[in-house]
């Protein structure tokens, strides 16, 4: 599969399919695998790119691991349509990768045709922002003290999600996906976490792109919901609902992608 450096890191990207460009890009510590299926179900309309951010499984970073800056990763992802030479792009974020394409639509709004930004955890436009980037700290505290699993379990009930077991009997492409984003859990909690809740959108600059944010239909109520929803009203645009919930595009892949393919298209 290719490869695209940049400053700092040489970036993995998949690409699948042909029409107009779909640039896909994952949340924390996932990577392009998360959305192999949802790639599969449009590659007959359009030409899907799904890349590992920086630092996140095969994007290797130049140097040690620092914390992440989304003025990098927007940048990221605007050479990256830049290489493919197929832009303006639609572009589709999920949860903090939502926060990375709001980066890129504020820094390079010529790179950008449409944005999705699905379930942006964009903690500080929320009136109780300043105490839950506390409790973000506080969950960054526990992983040095006591580990991944203390954090993420944290960090799960922030967010009001449900931990899960990870799935078995895993297909073999999936089972990969799955040991490679397990494997960016700790980067994500050390260098990820925070810097993707801490994000603030430049509204301002956002309200002359086309952005639609997308709120999980299953959602209500998680913090990620919330945040958009905020995102929302800043922008004031109305939130469109996607089949699913926070990771609807896994869960429910045939019905959203049907629901981002009338997106783009209206």
């Amino acid at each position: 599969m290719p490869t695209l450096k940049v400053p700092g890191a040489t970036l993995y990207y998949e690409q699948h399919g042909t029409g107009p460009l779909l640039v896909a890009i994952p949340g924390g510590p996932s990577d392009a695998g998360a959305f192999a299926s949802l790639s599969a179900a449009l590659a007959d309309r359009y030409t899907v790119v799904a890349y590992d951010p920086r630092g996140n499984s095969r994007s290797v970073l130049d140097g040690a691991p620092d914390d992440q800056d989304l003025a990098v990763h927007g940048d990221d992802a605007a050479r990256l349509i830049e290489a493919i030479d197929a832009g303006p792009a639609n572009v589709l974020g999920s949860s903090g990768g939502a926060q990375i394409g709001l980066a890129l639509a504020a820094r390079h709004p010529a790179r950008v045709r449409l944005l999705v930004a699905h379930e942006p955890p964009c903690v500080s436009l929320l009136a109780d922002g300043d105490v839950l980037l506390r409790e973000f700290e506080r969950i960054h505290e526990l992983h040095r003290a006591s580990g991944v699993p203390a954090a993420m379990a944290a960090f799960a009930r922030l967010a009001g999600f449900d931990q899960q077991p990870p799935p078995s009997n895993l297909p073999p492409d999936a089972a990969a996906t799955m040991a490679r984003m397990t494997g960016n859990i700790a980067y994500f909690v050390e260098h990820g976490m925070r810097a993707i809740a801490g994000f603030r959108p430049d509204v301002a600059t956002l309200r002359a792109v086309r952005v639609v944010v997308g709120v999980g239909a299953d959602s209500a109520g998680q913090l990620a919901h919330r945040c958009a929803r905020a995102l929302a009203a800043k922008l004031e645009v109305d939130p469109v609902t996607f089949p699913g919930g926070h990771t609807g595009f896994l869960s429910h892949t045939a019905e959203f992608a049907r629901a981002l393919d009338a997106t783009v298209r209206s």
